[in-house]
Order: structure tokens, then C-alpha cells, then sequence
């Protein structure tokens, strides 16, 4: 592996070299280019782009069924990776990547109420973004890739093999009050199927009110619509 992303690499350099560009040549005390560092950023950009491109894609969109999060995760993921990589030579490193999640951590407390689901996914873009612009040369192509497996054999193992299943709620205001009881749990549940049209997993009762004859319920039920 370390020697198929090798010849990549001396190939993109060699591409890059047939062009009259010298390394030395500055504009302001600043590089116009640096090869070696540029063909990193490429490789390593394509690789991460790659890899949340088949999560969000493969795993998430499709068991979920829901695609508001997409542009977020792909948008999110190539920021964060082109923050880390073009400011890991400012020596921040963990703290810098810890710093992040606490950034978005903040952000998450002022914005709309995010699923846990996707908070994990969301979580799982940046900490790969993370990791695949901050490893440092010490870490080979083979360590990286093997670390970037892991997560998409776990991810996969989830999704499909325990058929973990999206949740979504919606609440509602009741008024057959006398179906509010536990020796009618069978009936509420037929009546509540019935009028929604949702396979309903289970129900919440969440206020009863009988002075005007009506109940608060949240319903409960899978995103993909199966049991």
C-alpha cells in the first residue's frame, strides 16, 4: 500500500516538474509552490474526500432516508480537513483538533435540535477529517488507511448487520380521552395507526387533560418505515 500511494505521489511530482515552475521562485518571501507539500494536500485531499463521500452517501443518506444533512457533512468534512491541514504547520495539532469539536459543540447549543444519529455522523465527518489532515509523517499510508477502514467496517457493521434503524417522533393532541387507559393500550394504538397511517414502534403519553377531554401523545416510529 505504501508503495502504490509512493509512486502516485513521485508521479503527481514528476507531472508537476514538466512545467517550468522552480520551488525557489517567491512572491512576498512566500513559495508560489512547494511540490512536495502540494502533492501531499492533493492525495490527502482526495483520500478524505473520498472516504465521506461513501459515508454520507452509502451509509447515512441511504438507511436513513434523509438527505437535509447532506450538503452540511460534505461541506463540513472538506473544511474542516483544508483548517487542519494548512494550519498543522502552526504546531497546534491535538489542541487545535480538540478546539474544533468544541467550536462546533458551542454550535450545536444555539441551532435547532440535531438527532443523535446525525450528531454522530457529524461527529464521525470531522474526527476523520481530523485525523487525515493532521497525520503526520511518522504515520504511514498503510496506518492511515487501515485507521480510515476500521471506521467504514464499523460504520457498515452498525447499519446493516445490526440493522440499527433511524427513530423520528411526532406528537400530536388526542381526543378519544376514554381510549386513555391502560386497559386500552391495544385500542389507542389501532386508533392512533389508523388516523396517521405510521407503522407506530410506541407511544408517549405526554399530558392528559380532562377537563377539556384531550391528550398530548408523541408517537415513535422508523424513519425507513420498516418495524
Amino acid at each position: 500500500m505504501n508503495t502504490y500511494f509512493a509512486i502516485i505521489t513521485s508521479m503527481f511530482s514528476q507531472l508537476l516538474k514538466t512545467f517550468s515552475w522552480e520551488e525557489d521562485i517567491r512572491f512576498l518571501d512566500i513559495k508560489l509552490i512547494n511540490i512536495g507539500d502540494f502533492t501531499e494536500l492533493v492525495v490527502r485531499f482526495a483520500l478524505n474526500l473520498l472516504l465521506i463521500f461513501i459515508i454520507v452517501h452509502f451509509m447515512y443518506a441511504r438507511n436513513s432516508k434523509r438527505k437535509d444533512f447532506y450538503f452540511s457533512y460534505l461541506s463540513i468534512g472538506v473544511i474542516v480537513f483544508l483548517m487542519c491541514f494548512l494550519l498543522s504547520s502552526v504546531k497546534l495539532e491535538l489542541g487545535f483538533a480538540m478546539g474544533l469539536f468544541a467550536i462546533f459543540g458551542i454550535i450545536r447549543y444555539r441551532t435547532d435540535a440535531i438527532p443523535i444519529k446525525e450528531m454522530t455522523y457529524l461527529f464521525i465527518v470531522i474526527g476523520i477529517s481530523v485525523i487525515n489532515a493532521l497525520a503526520n509523517k511518522k504515520v504511514s499510508y498503510t496506518e492511515l488507511m487501515f485507521t480510515n477502514g476500521i471506521i467504514l467496517l464499523g460504520l457498515w457493521f452498525l447499519e446493516k448487520r445490526l440493522s440499527l434503524k433511524q427513530e423520528n417522533s411526532i406528537t400530536l393532541i388526542y381526543e378519544k380521552i376514554e381510549n386513555i387507559n391502560t386497559m386500552r393500550k391495544s385500542e389507542l394504538l389501532a386508533d392512533l395507526q389508523e388516523r396517521t397511517g405510521i407503522a407506530i414502534k410506541r407511544y408517549e403519553i405526554q399530558k392528559i387533560d380532562f377537563l377539556r377531554d384531550i391528550a398530548e401523545i408523541t408517537l415513535f416510529y422508523n424513519v425507513n418505515g420498516n418495524d
